[in-house]
């Protein structure tokens, strides 16, 4: 091949903290070129997509409302990265969390204790954990690849969502629609503000926040994990059960993606629809990259991430922009990420012995 990347001796720490911000510079810069190329003003489109939706309070509302599902989920996936088990299930795990909980609320929906509430929630939390526990056992027990089994249990968990929300879940008095029945009000999340949508599971993420940092950080349990991810070999050679810490990282990141998912239809929808999530699993992924596995980066790469949402919704209604310009930049995103992160770590090389083979037979072919 022409060129080859050979390791760097060195790598730089804080080039590696800098590379997230160098990618979001590079996808604000091909993006206003996408934007120019569609006849918009690019000044114009980036304030409509960046700022104007965090213009008043109840923009801001907004944004931690979307940021909770994915930083729930990122969280999750940190643990699971950590330990280099690539669960890419979080999407199926958010949603069979939203259904089993709202299969338990519609039939609460009578019941006036605040009991009923923690019964959702912890349901909604276990059938996540239950889901990824598949993954783990497939892993475990058959050694089958993680990211194969994850990303197709997420399409099962999407269809039987959409079997039961048009079936036994749906609301008989619901006019045909596919959608459960509203909750009760004990089943539901308190909102924290009269003039917005936020809603009391802003706690459970600050409480997963702080839960993961010391897990990771603190606990000799996030130590054994970050070996694991490290070196599987040197992990095995020290005496760390392997199993033991694939099936914690996956049951860990399930259950936080199932507790995404039924905060999700407890609190701001407060019914089963089949657009509990536009993605929110899969997005989860590139907000943990971006945040580098760490509990705090992840907050503040979520926070961009619900910005792209809403600020793709009001671009694509004021401006008349496609749907598809979130998933566009959440994709360049990661992309520039990557491609930073291979600059940062390897060092490109030119392969001279290719470049003199490929001209000597150039050569000996224009004399022939």
């Amino acid at each position: 091949m022409l060129l080859s990347l050979e390791p760097r001796g060195r790598q730089s720490r804080l080039m590696l903290w800098c590379s997230p911000l160098l990618a979001a510079l590079l996808t604000l810069g091909c993006g206003s070129l996408l934007f120019m190329t569609l006849g918009h003003d690019p000044w114009l489109t980036l304030h409509t997509l960046l700022i104007a939706p965090v213009s008043d309070l109840y923009g801001v509302s907004e944004l931690l409302v979307k940021a909770l599902p994915i930083l729930l989920c990122a969280l999750g996936l940190a643990v699971a990265y950590q330990a280099r088990v690539w669960n890419i299930g979080a999407e199926g795990q958010l949603l069979l969390g939203a259904l089993v909980g709202s299969a338990l609320a519609v039939n609460l929906i009578e019941l006036q204790s605040r009991w009923a509430l923690v019964l959702i929630l912890l349901a909604g939390t276990l059938a996540g954990a239950a889901w990824a526990g598949l993954t783990a056992w497939l892993r475990t027990r058959f050694n089958a690849n993680e990211i194969l089994t994850s990303i197709m249990l997420n399409y099962i968990a999407l269809n039987l969502l959409l079997y039961c929300v048009h079936g036994p879940l749906k609301d008989p008095a619901g006019f045909n629609f596919p959608e459960s029945a509203m909750f009760g009000d004990a089943s539901r999340l308190p909102l924290l503000m009269e003039d917005g949508r936020v809603h009391a599971g802003v706690y459970f993420a600050l409480l997963a926040l702080v839960a993961v940092w010391v897990l990771l950080q603190k606990s000799f349990v996030g130590f054994q994990i970050r070996v694991l991810g490290l070196d599987q070999r040197a992990a095995g050679f020290v005496g760390f059960r392997q199993k033991r810490l694939v099936w914690l990282a996956l049951l860990t990141s399930g259950a936080l993606a199932g507790l995404a998912g039924v905060c999700e239809v407890a609190g701001p929808i407060g019914q089963l629809v089949p657009q509990v999530s536009p993605g929110y699993g899969y997005a989860a992924i590139t907000v943990a990259f971006l945040g580098r596995l760490n509990p705090i980066g992840i907050v503040f790469s979520s926070l961009l991430m619900a910005l792209l949402y809403i600020g793709g919704e009001s671009a694509q209604m004021s401006l008349n922009l496609p749907q598809a310009i979130t998933q566009l930049f959440q994709g360049m995103m990661l992309f520039f990420l990557l491609a930073s992160d291979v600059l940062i770590l390897y060092r490109p090389r030119l392969n001279l012995r290719w470049v003199r083979r490929n001209a000597s037979a150039t050569a000996t072919a224009g004399a022939l």
